[in-house]
């Protein structure tokens, strides 16, 4: 039968499918099983790895791929088909929708692309400038927008666009004027605000709730506390690197200040939609950094926030119901919670941890931790999802360095951050760096390169005043 997606490619996904199903072989059969671990949980691991590298190779959709993997479980996994389910119960995934349903109204009020033209309007008389309006637009946004994708595709990518058009600068032959600073610039930083809060993206709930489970507990303020310092810097110093690297034609832009101010005008005061939904971001954003004195669960503060406006109309049902964005990830996102949670309870981290820490016993926590630290870094190379390194390779990255005594606030923070820095090192990485690199602006050898150096500024940035600054806040 024929699939009523034309863009179904039967092949393909067979093809893929059949490499999955070779993958769980491979592991349930082939490699020896650990002592300490059960059958149904070795059955669960190659599950489990299938599902990444599902999620790397995409067959078929995430959702669909985690649903698949959520549905083995119960059937070969050793969990009841309630036990597999579990995940799509966890606050942590409600949490997501919640800031999902916000970010929506940000985007429909039009108060999110006010914040960045107000910026702009304050910031952009030089390139550079622009890109720092940019660049805070999308960190005070990240504070409550989980998704990268929406902030920076839906609100930064066209202001971005439309201020180099303004200059005469397209793809082809004028891109240099000014586009092709401003997509890598922005776009770097971009990856810098994302690892900046516990809602930067949607990745960073999941990094948090792992670490719950090795006995860590991340909140929405100690996430800004531990990131606000390092990142700040970071964000102060890509743009100047970029324009080293990638200097536009044109330095100073007064004419993106003066569109940013005609824009602004044109939107007119503050609509009554935006004024409710200013509060309610305050508001939510404000109980949730208090939270570990008002002991107000932050899942709790952004569902309120989300029944606040659709009380005022600002949020309707119909919006809720089309978000497809959220709802796909709760699908791939509540399954995979559970999956990482039952291959702990089985005892298959641990395992590894214990194999990998015998193997590597003549290397002290913080030499190990700087080997593993770059190999989980440049690993993203072959990975187009933050999502699928952080489950491949933060739990038992995590678990072999707690094994060797290393703090594990610093391993969490690291590794959870890592993972965002590390998307900009390709024109694949992250799910926003497509949009920005088909704007054309940028070769793929100069996209390449400027990853690169800005990997290696980022991890000298963060491995000297980040670590630094954890120090000093006593998260090691």
């Amino acid at each position: 039968m024929a699939s009523s997606d034309p863009t179904f490619d039967s092949k393909r996904t067979w093809r893929g499918m059949a490499l999955l199903v070779a993958i769980y072989l491979i592991i349930v059969y082939v490699i020896p099983r650990p002592e300490s671990v059960k059958p149904e949980g070795w059955r669960l691991t190659g599950i489990f790895l299938a599902t990444v590298a599902g999620l790397i190779t995409q067959p078929l959709p995430g959702g669909a791929l985690v649903l698949m993997g959520v549905t083995a479980s119960a059937l070969f996994g050793g969990l009841t088909v309630e036990q597999a389910l579990m995940g799509y119960a966890d606050k942590s995934v409600w949490l997501v929708m919640a800031a999902i349903f916000i970010s929506r109204a940000l985007v429909n009020t039009g108060l999110g692309r006010r914040i960045a033209l107000f910026f702009v309007r304050l910031f952009g008389k030089t390139s550079l400038g622009v890109t720092y309006a940019l660049s805070l637009s999308d960190m005070v946004l990240a504070g409550m927008i989980p998704s990268n994708s929406a902030r920076s595709g839906g609100i930064i990518l066209p202001i971005a666009r439309s201020i180099s058009e303004l200059y005469g600068s397209k793809p082809g032959e004028t891109s240099g004027v000014l586009g092709s600073f401003m997509m890598t610039a922005v776009y770097q930083s971009v990856c810098v605000t994302a690892a900046m809060f516990y809602t930067g993206q949607a990745s960073n709930p999941l990094a948090a709730r792992m670490a719950a489970s090795f006995g860590y507990n991340v909140t929405w303020s100690s996430w800004l506390q531990a990131t606000i310092v390092p990142g700040l810097v970071s964000l102060f110093v890509i743009p100047l690197v970029v324009m080293k690297l990638n200097k536009p034609e044109i330095i100073r832009t007064p004419e993106a200040s003066a569109f940013a101010a005609r824009e602004l005008k044109g939107m007119g005061p503050l609509k009554h939609g935006e004024k409710i939904l200013g509060f309610v971001f305050v508001g939510v954003c404000g109980l949730w950094a208090t939270s570990s004195f008002t002991k107000l669960d932050i899942t709790v503060t952004a569902l309120l926030g989300v029944m606040v406006l659709m009380l005022t109309g600002v949020l309707n049902w119909d919006d809720v119901k089309n978000e497809r964005t959220g709802w796909d990830i709760f699908v791939w996102y509540g399954g995979l919670i559970r999956l990482s949670e039952a291959l702990n309870t089985y005892g298959v981290t641990k395992a590894f941890a214990e194999g990998v820490g015998h193997m590597l016993s003549g290397f002290g926590w913080f030499g190990l931790f700087l080997i593993a630290l770059v190999i989980y870094f440049y690993a993203h190379y072959v990975f187009a999802s933050i999502t699928a390194h952080l489950l491949s390779m933060f739990p038992p990255f995590l678990a072999v360095l707690l094994t060797k005594g290393a703090p594990i606030g610093m391993m969490v923070f690291a590794f959870a951050c890592f993972a965002n820095f590390s998307a900009g090192l390709t024109n694949y990485g992250t799910t926003p760096t497509p949009l920005f690199f088909s704007q054309g602006y940028v070769s793929l050898k100069k996209w390449w390169v400027i990853g690169f150096v800005i990997s290696v500024v980022n991890i000298v940035i963060w491995t000297t005043v980040g670590f630094g600054w954890w120090k000093v806040i006593h998260i090691w």
